[in-house]
């Protein structure tokens, strides 16, 4: 597939800035893939949409403060992005910075602790090593890592979290589960709609356009997923009484397929490794049902993903309704179910 036919052309107003309050107030688009039929509603009325004994399972990856601040020996500034753990004292990291080797990560003029790079063998990311784990101080050191299409400061860190992140280790939100409130959460239980709890840490790759002229020729980098015992209980459960799996966005729905294909099942087993599994049209999909999600930016690895599960043409009128009913799109953007 040629990756010009990801393109879209998007009215720069419509790019959400800020999120809406309350969380589930946002608007949601149904299209319905049998059919091919769109149409319109709000989050909130997701009850009422889905069918009791459905299963909503969603990415309980939290965001961590993973843009930090440091200055080298000689006094410049220098800017690290955390994309991933390598171990307590091992980072996978982005430096913007020149000639960097050593950088000391400071609060105001108090050094917290130095900290060494080099250049990684792949992909222009960087290693990063320290004397001590460099966790525990990043709610000090590091401040949220908005998406760069966010010109707006946030003034409550937490909107850029789901209301169920538990597990640190993400560079950017899956941000399909923002729209979701508690209240909503317990309607959807009082509705005999179930929800579980998949943890895929996501990395920066997912802002990176496509950078080759057939999409199934890009690369990928690969993301920490785990799917426990419960969530596969879950799946089983909803199997055998004729429900469906609802991903809770492209993230949920890598985590699934990720599952679903080490373990060439419709009811997978657990998982607890990385995924290099890249979703483009042509794919099979085995384990999710149907999908909640955002609207994602032109030649971006998740548009190419949303045109493996709706059809090509069917994506491309859906989007072509967002944009004339002036849906708002992207992180803080309002959402779409696809069933």
């Amino acid at each position: 597939m040629l990756t010009s036919e990801l393109d879209y052309n998007l009215p720069p107003e419509l790019i959400a800035q800020t999120p809406l309050e309350p969380r589930d107030s946002s608007r949601l688009m149904v299209v319905d893939r049998a059919s091919g039929s769109i149409s319109h509603h709000h989050f909130h009325e997701l009850d009422c949409l889905l069918h009791e004994r459905d299963l909503l399972v969603a990415n309980d990856s939290r965001v961590i403060p993973a843009r930090l601040y440091g200055r080298k020996p000689s006094g410049g500034r220098v800017e690290l992005l955390m994309l991933r753990k390598l171990d307590d004292l091992t980072w996978r990291v982005l430096v913007g910075g020149r000639n960097v080797h050593e950088i000391e990560l400071a609060v105001l003029t108090e050094t917290i602790v130095r900290v060494t790079v080099e250049p990684a063998q792949d992909n222009g990311d960087w290693i990063l090593h320290s004397s001590v784990a460099l966790e525990p101080y990043l709610p000090t050191l590091g401040v949220m890592p908005l998406p760069p299409y966010i010109h707006t400061p946030l003034n409550d860190p937490d909107r850029y979290q789901t209301v169920y992140a538990r597990i640190a280790g993400s560079a950017a939100a899956p941000t399909a589960g923002l729209h979701f409130t508690p209240e909503l959460i317990h309607r959807l239980d009082r509705s005999g709609i179930g929800m579980s709890f998949v943890t895929l840490h996501v990395g920066l790759d997912t802002f990176k356009p496509i950078d080759e002229a057939v999409v199934e020729e890009h690369h990928i980098h690969s993301e920490w997923v785990e799917m426990k015992d419960d969530t596969v209980a879950a799946i089983r459960a909803t199997r055998e009484t004729g429900g469906r799996v609802v991903a809770v966005g492209t993230t949920s729905a890598r985590a699934l397929e990720s599952a679903g294909r080490k373990w060439n099942s419709r009811t997978p087993g657990p998982l607890q490794e990385f995924t290099c599994l890249y979703i483009t049209p042509g794919y099979q999909f085995g384990v999710v049902d149907a999908m909640i999600t955002n609207f994602h930016l032109p030649r971006s690895t998740l548009l190419a993903m949303i045109g493996a599960f709706t059809g090509f043409d069917l994506m491309q009128a859906a989007y072509r309704e967002a944009i004339h009913e002036r849906y708002r799109f992207y992180s803080f953007g309002d959402a779409m179910l696809i069933l």
